[in-house]
């Protein structure tokens, strides 16, 4: 069964869910595999189909998958935020403070989320130029997208991480993924949500986004 939203509600209110997943309710094979079967009809790179999804619902797998979620995230090194950064994150009261609280929730509770989906595609960006980057990026991105609109019709939700990243090799090892030849995309889990009524969320303007003829 999926939820009665219009594409413009299902855009609107697909959010990053992190307090608000059901820990307890495991997800459906089946719902998974519509949700890839929708993703894999997303655009991409020159007709390659190069995309890949990892799932993981076994519980000893999870927990080890869960570990190094918690390790990779101790591990990450962000970008140094600039004034422009810090005044949109706090475009809405306590918006960044919720982000944090439910990072926090989320990693305390990553070993009971019951999937986690690694999207994956073949062939590795390292030290690439901009235009190949541009190229394998943009042919996993949307792809994934799909993947999380998909899951939120179906009263699924999902957070994009890049929690793989720091330590990519050794989670590409524990679920065997050939690391040289396969680049692991983002590290989202996955579950039933508390509910369904999300919201947009507030953002800026569009006035500070949108540009005619330029600049």
């Amino acid at each position: 069964m999926t939820l009665d939203l219009t594409p413009d509600e299902l855009l609107s209110t697909t959010r990053a869910v992190r307090k608000r997943l059901d820990l307890d309710r495991p997800v459906p094979r089946r719902l998974i595999e519509e949700c890839v079967d929708l993703a894999t009809q997303a655009p991409t790179g020159r007709n390659r189909q190069r995309w890949h999804f990892i799932v993981v619902t076994e519980p000893r797998l999870r927990r080890k998958v869960g570990d190094i979620f918690r390790r990779a995230l101790a591990a990450a090194e962000g970008h140094p935020l600039n004034e422009h950064d810090i005044r949109r994150m706090n475009h809405a009261p306590r918006s960044t403070q919720g982000v944090f609280d439910g990072l926090r929730h989320l990693t305390d509770n990553i070993h009971r989320v019951p999937a986690f989906v690694i999207p994956a595609i073949e062939g590795r960006t390292d030290h690439a130029s901009a235009a190949v980057q541009s190229g394998t990026w943009g042919s996993i991105l949307p792809a994934t997208w799909s993947f999380m609109l998909a899951a939120r019709a179906r009263g699924l939700g999902t957070t994009w991480t890049t929690a793989q990243g720091p330590l990519e090799r050794e989670l590409a090892a524990t679920l065997g993924v050939p690391y040289n030849e396969v680049m692991l995309a983002a590290f989202i889990p996955l579950a039933y949500t508390i509910g369904t009524d999300f919201k947009p969320a507030p953002r800026i303007s569009r006035d500070e986004v949108l540009h005619w003829e330029g600049w």
